[in-house]
C-alpha cells in the first residue's frame, strides 16, 4: 500500500505543477504556492460538510446527501449562490494559510474522517460539489476514505465546466454525476458565468458523464428570468443527446444575490415564464427527470459563516472550518 501511496502523491504532485485540470489551463505551479483563476494551491480546502437534503430526491433518500463544499471554483458565475466558497471571501475566523478563500485545508486523512462522519449521521452518498480545479487531492481523500472502510457511492456535483481528461480521472471513484448544463450561448456565459466556452466544453463533458456513469446522470439547469430561449436551447439539447441515457432536473430557484456589484438579472423566474417552460417540457417530449415548484424567494440561501449554512430543514452540519476538528 506504501508504494501506492507514493505513487499517488506523485502523480498528484505532478498534476499540479504546471496546471492544467480544467479548461482555464493556468499553467501555474500550484505546488508552490502559486494560484490560478480557482483561487487554490495544490491544498485541498473545504468550505462545509452537512448532511443536505435539498437535493433531487433519489440523491436525498432517508438520510439525506453527505455534500463536502470545495473551496474554490474554476467558474466566476456572478449569481452564485456559494459564492462565499467558491469565489475568494475573507474570514477573520478562518485558517487561510496565505490564500484568501473561505474554508479550512484538510489533509486526505482529515478528509476521510469527514467522509466518515457523514457516513455515521446517515448520509446516502457523498457528494463532491465544485471539486473540478482539485481532483488529484480528492482522489486521495477518497482513497484515504476507502481504507477506512467509507463505501458510500460518490456524488459529482459540478458546473460540468471540466476537461474530459479530468473526468477520466474520476472512473473509477464517480457512480453519479451531478452536472450543470447552464447554457449553450456563448454571450451569456460570457456576461454571466465568466467563460465564453462554457457551452463546447459542457456539452464533451456531459457526454464523457454519460459514457461513464451509463444512466447514472443528472443534469441540472437553471433557468433565467428574461432568457427562457437560452432553458429552450438547453431543452432541445437534452431531448437529442441525453433524454435516454440520463435525466433532467430543471430549477426555478433563481435569486439575486444582494451585495454582488456583477451583471445578472435583478428579478426572481416569473409565472408566465414558469408556464412557458413547462409547455416546453411538453413539446420536447422530457418526461424522465425533476421540476422544482416556482421558488421567489431568499430565505434558503446558504450562508456558510454560520455552523449550519443552511435552513435547518434542508441540512444537518456535520463539518465546518470553524471547529477544532
Amino acid at each position: 500500500m506504501g508504494i501506492i501511496k507514493n505513487e499517488m502523491n506523485m502523480y498528484t504532485s505532478c498534476m499540479y505543477t504546471s496546471c492544467m485540470l480544467c479548461p482555464k489551463n493556468c499553467r501555474v505551479n500550484r505546488n508552490a504556492g502559486e494560484t490560478g483563476f480557482c483561487g487554490e494551491t495544490s491544498d485541498l480546502r473545504i468550505g462545509a460538510a452537512v448532511i443536505h437534503k435539498g437535493e433531487e430526491p433519489p440523491l436525498v433518500g432517508v438520510g439525506g446527501s453527505g455534500t463536502i463544499f470545495i473551496s474554490g471554483c474554476n467558474l466566476g458565475c456572478n449569481f452564485c449562490q456559494n459564492h462565499q466558497v467558491s469565489q475568494k471571501q475573507v474570514s477573520e475566523k478562518q485558517v487561510s494559510h496565505g490564500s484568501a478563500s473561505f474554508g479550512r485545508i484538510v489533509t486526505a486523512g482529515e478528509f476521510s474522517k469527514i467522509c466518515a462522519a457523514l457516513r455515521d449521521n446517515g448520509a446516502e452518498n457523498i457528494n463532491i460539489v465544485t471539486g473540478s480545479h482539485a481532483i488529484p487531492g480528492i482522489i486521495e481523500g477518497l482513497n484515504a476514505a476507502r481504507k477506512i472502510g467509507v463505501n458510500l457511492p460518490v456524488l459529482w456535483n459540478s458546473s460540468a465546466y471540466e476537461t474530459t481528461c479530468a473526468l477520466e480521472l474520476l472512473s473509477d471513484y464517480v457512480e453519479i454525476f451531478l452536472p450543470d448544463l447552464k447554457t449553450l450561448d456563448s454571450g451569456i456565459s460570457a456576461e454571466f458565468f465568466n467563460a465564453p466556452d462554457y457551452p463546447k466544453i459542457a456539452e464533451a463533458a456531459i457526454l464523457k458523464m454519460l459514457e461513464i456513469a451509463k444512466g447514472r446522470v443528472i443534469i441540472r439547469h437553471l433557468i433565467l428570468p428574461g432568457f427562457l430561449e437560452s432553458t429552450r436551447q438547453v431543452l432541445r439539447w437534452f431531448a437529442d443527446n441525453a433524454a435516454h441515457s440520463g435525466m433532467l432536473s430543471l430549477m426555478t430557484q433563481y435569486t439575486p444575490i444582494e451585495g454582488r456589484n456583477k451583471p445578472m438579472p435583478q428579478r426572481f423566474l416569473s409565472e408566465s415564464e414558469y408556464d412557458t417552460v413547462m409547455q416546453w417540457l411538453i413539446e420536447f417530449d422530457i418526461e424522465d427527470g425533476f421540476c422544482q415548484e416556482l421558488i421567489t424567494g431568499s430565505d434558503w440561501l446558504p450562508d456558510f459563516k454560520l455552523p449550519n449554512p443552511f435552513p435547518s430543514e434542508l441540512s444537518v452540519p456535520v463539518w465546518n472550518p470553524f471547529s477544532e476538528s
